[in-house]
Protein backbone atom coordinates (compact mmCIF):
# COMPACT_ATOMS: atom_id res chain seq x y z
CA UNK A 1 0.00 0.00 0.00
CA UNK A 2 1.30 3.17 -1.11
CA UNK A 3 1.81 6.49 1.34
CA UNK A 4 0.30 9.62 -0.83
CA UNK A 5 0.92 13.48 -0.36
CA UNK A 6 -1.91 15.81 -1.27
CA UNK A 7 -2.59 19.64 -2.43
CA UNK A 8 -5.50 20.60 -0.01
CA UNK A 9 -7.79 23.95 -0.94
CA UNK A 10 -4.97 26.42 0.36
CA UNK A 11 -2.30 24.64 -2.43
CA UNK A 12 -0.49 23.51 0.25
CA UNK A 13 1.26 19.92 0.23
CA UNK A 14 0.26 17.49 2.85
CA UNK A 15 1.43 13.98 3.23
CA UNK A 16 2.07 11.20 3.82
CA UNK A 17 -1.39 9.24 4.34
CA UNK A 18 -2.46 5.72 3.47
CA UNK A 19 -5.83 5.70 1.33
CA UNK A 20 -7.37 5.09 4.11
CA UNK A 21 -6.31 8.33 5.92
CA UNK A 22 -6.77 10.54 2.73
CA UNK A 23 -10.39 9.39 2.91
CA UNK A 24 -10.48 10.71 6.79
CA UNK A 25 -8.99 14.25 5.74
CA UNK A 26 -11.92 14.43 3.23
CA UNK A 27 -9.91 14.74 -0.40
CA UNK A 28 -12.10 15.49 -2.95
CA UNK A 29 -12.00 13.71 -6.82
CA UNK A 30 -9.94 16.96 -8.24
CA UNK A 31 -7.52 16.65 -4.92
CA UNK A 32 -4.10 16.41 -7.32
CA UNK A 33 -2.19 13.55 -5.45
CA UNK A 34 1.73 12.47 -5.57
CA UNK A 35 3.33 9.18 -4.71
CA UNK A 36 6.96 7.63 -5.48
CA UNK A 37 6.99 5.95 -8.70
CA UNK A 38 4.84 8.79 -10.21
CA UNK A 39 6.06 11.23 -12.61
CA UNK A 40 3.55 13.81 -12.04
CA UNK A 41 1.00 14.92 -9.44
CA UNK A 42 -2.56 13.13 -10.39
CA UNK A 43 -6.30 13.92 -9.78
CA UNK A 44 -7.11 11.93 -6.65
CA UNK A 45 -9.60 9.75 -9.34
CA UNK A 46 -7.18 9.35 -11.79
CA UNK A 47 -5.33 7.07 -9.34
CA UNK A 48 -6.45 3.19 -9.35
CA UNK A 49 -5.32 2.73 -5.59
CA UNK A 50 -7.76 5.78 -4.61
CA UNK A 51 -11.12 5.21 -7.00
CA UNK A 52 -12.46 3.31 -4.51
CA UNK A 53 -12.97 6.42 -2.44
CA UNK A 54 -15.22 7.78 -4.29
CA UNK A 55 -18.61 6.97 -5.46
CA UNK A 56 -19.62 5.05 -8.92
CA UNK A 57 -22.53 7.68 -9.84
CA UNK A 58 -20.05 10.19 -10.60
CA UNK A 59 -18.91 10.14 -14.63
CA UNK A 60 -14.88 10.49 -15.00
CA UNK A 61 -13.98 13.27 -16.89
CA UNK A 62 -12.22 12.36 -20.16
CA UNK A 63 -8.30 13.34 -20.19
CA UNK A 64 -7.72 16.87 -21.89
CA UNK A 65 -11.09 17.88 -21.99
CA UNK A 66 -9.83 21.94 -21.21
CA UNK A 67 -8.18 21.48 -18.16
CA UNK A 68 -4.96 22.56 -17.72
CA UNK A 69 -1.62 20.22 -17.18
CA UNK A 70 -0.33 21.42 -13.43
CA UNK A 71 3.13 20.19 -12.64
CA UNK A 72 4.11 20.46 -9.12
CA UNK A 73 7.17 19.67 -7.53
CA UNK A 74 7.78 16.42 -6.18
CA UNK A 75 8.10 16.05 -2.24
CA UNK A 76 11.69 15.72 -1.34
CA UNK A 77 13.12 17.07 -4.21
CA UNK A 78 15.85 19.70 -3.59
CA UNK A 79 15.22 22.95 -4.94
CA UNK A 80 18.44 24.36 -3.99
CA UNK A 81 19.57 24.46 -7.63
CA UNK A 82 16.70 27.03 -8.06
CA UNK A 83 17.45 30.52 -6.76
CA UNK A 84 14.51 32.11 -5.52
CA UNK A 85 14.36 35.82 -6.92
CA UNK A 86 12.82 38.50 -4.26
CA UNK A 87 9.95 40.43 -5.05
CA UNK A 88 10.10 43.54 -7.28
CA UNK A 89 8.91 46.60 -5.25
CA UNK A 90 5.29 46.87 -5.79
CA UNK A 91 4.98 51.38 -5.95
CA UNK A 92 1.52 50.97 -4.55
CA UNK A 93 1.61 53.12 -1.54
CA UNK A 94 3.34 55.44 -3.77
CA UNK A 95 1.15 55.32 -6.72
CA UNK A 96 -2.20 55.49 -4.14
CA UNK A 97 -0.17 58.81 -3.12
CA UNK A 98 0.52 60.75 -6.34
CA UNK A 99 -3.08 59.95 -7.33
CA UNK A 100 -5.06 60.53 -4.12
CA UNK A 101 -3.13 63.79 -3.10
CA UNK A 102 -2.46 66.07 -6.23
CA UNK A 103 -6.01 65.31 -7.08
CA UNK A 104 -7.23 66.70 -3.76
CA UNK A 105 -4.48 69.68 -3.63
CA UNK A 106 -5.28 70.72 -7.07
CA UNK A 107 -8.31 68.62 -8.71
CA UNK A 108 -6.35 67.90 -11.19
CA UNK A 109 -8.24 65.31 -13.86
CA UNK A 110 -4.67 64.29 -15.02
CA UNK A 111 -3.64 63.18 -11.41
CA UNK A 112 -5.62 60.20 -11.92
CA UNK A 113 -3.11 58.50 -14.47
CA UNK A 114 -1.69 57.37 -11.31
CA UNK A 115 -5.16 54.94 -11.45
CA UNK A 116 -2.77 52.78 -14.06
CA UNK A 117 0.18 52.88 -11.94
CA UNK A 118 -2.14 51.50 -8.64
CA UNK A 119 -3.60 48.66 -11.00
CA UNK A 120 0.29 47.78 -12.50
CA UNK A 121 1.41 47.40 -8.58
CA UNK A 122 -1.19 45.12 -7.68
CA UNK A 123 -0.37 42.84 -9.73
CA UNK A 124 2.92 42.90 -8.54
CA UNK A 125 2.63 40.48 -6.08
CA UNK A 126 -0.10 38.27 -7.41
CA UNK A 127 2.17 37.68 -10.13
CA UNK A 128 5.39 36.94 -7.65
CA UNK A 129 3.11 34.74 -5.69
CA UNK A 130 2.40 32.65 -8.76
CA UNK A 131 5.88 32.04 -9.93
CA UNK A 132 5.67 34.50 -12.39
CA UNK A 133 8.74 36.44 -11.91
CA UNK A 134 9.05 38.02 -15.48
CA UNK A 135 5.22 39.16 -15.43
CA UNK A 136 5.62 40.49 -11.87
CA UNK A 137 9.05 42.42 -12.76
CA UNK A 138 7.51 44.07 -15.73
CA UNK A 139 4.22 44.63 -13.53
CA UNK A 140 6.77 46.58 -11.08
CA UNK A 141 8.07 48.68 -14.27
CA UNK A 142 5.02 49.51 -15.19
CA UNK A 143 3.90 50.71 -12.20
CA UNK A 144 6.83 52.58 -11.43
CA UNK A 145 6.67 54.68 -14.59
CA UNK A 146 3.21 55.35 -14.35
CA UNK A 147 3.35 56.61 -10.82
CA UNK A 148 6.42 58.75 -11.69
CA UNK A 149 4.11 60.19 -14.42
CA UNK A 150 2.00 60.80 -12.42
CA UNK A 151 4.36 62.48 -10.30
CA UNK A 152 5.73 65.03 -12.51
CA UNK A 153 2.07 65.98 -13.52
CA UNK A 154 1.16 66.97 -9.78
CA UNK A 155 4.71 68.40 -9.44
CA UNK A 156 3.75 70.63 -12.47
CA UNK A 157 0.49 71.51 -11.43
CA UNK A 158 1.46 72.49 -8.03
CA UNK A 159 4.21 74.99 -9.73
CA UNK A 160 1.32 76.27 -11.69
CA UNK A 161 -0.54 77.32 -9.29
CA UNK A 162 2.55 78.72 -6.85
CA UNK A 163 2.89 81.04 -10.16
CA UNK A 164 -0.04 81.67 -10.25
CA UNK A 165 -0.50 82.99 -7.02
CA UNK A 166 2.66 84.54 -7.06
CA UNK A 167 1.32 86.42 -10.45
CA UNK A 168 -1.75 87.24 -8.82
CA UNK A 169 -0.16 89.12 -5.74
CA UNK A 170 1.70 90.86 -7.82
CA UNK A 171 -0.45 92.15 -9.76
CA UNK A 172 -3.19 92.89 -6.97
CA UNK A 173 -0.29 94.59 -5.74
CA UNK A 174 0.97 96.49 -8.31
CA UNK A 175 -2.58 97.63 -9.23
CA UNK A 176 -3.96 98.78 -5.35
CA UNK A 177 -0.66 100.49 -4.93
CA UNK A 178 0.43 98.08 -2.25
CA UNK A 179 3.03 100.38 -0.13
CA UNK A 180 6.36 98.39 0.08
CA UNK A 181 5.93 96.47 -3.43
CA UNK A 182 7.14 98.63 -6.22
CA UNK A 183 10.42 98.92 -3.60
CA UNK A 184 10.56 94.56 -3.80
CA UNK A 185 9.82 94.80 -7.32
CA UNK A 186 12.55 97.38 -8.02
CA UNK A 187 15.36 95.42 -6.47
Amino acid sequence: MNRYFYIDAEGKQKGTFSPEELRQEGIKRDTLVWTQGMEQWKRAEETEELYFLFSDAYKKPLAGEGQPTVRYDRPGESTETQQIQPMPRTWLVESILVTILPFMLCSSILSLLGIIGIVYAAQVESFYNRGDYAASLESSRSAAKWTKIAMWIAIGWIALIIIAIILFVVFIGSLSGFAGMEDLLNT
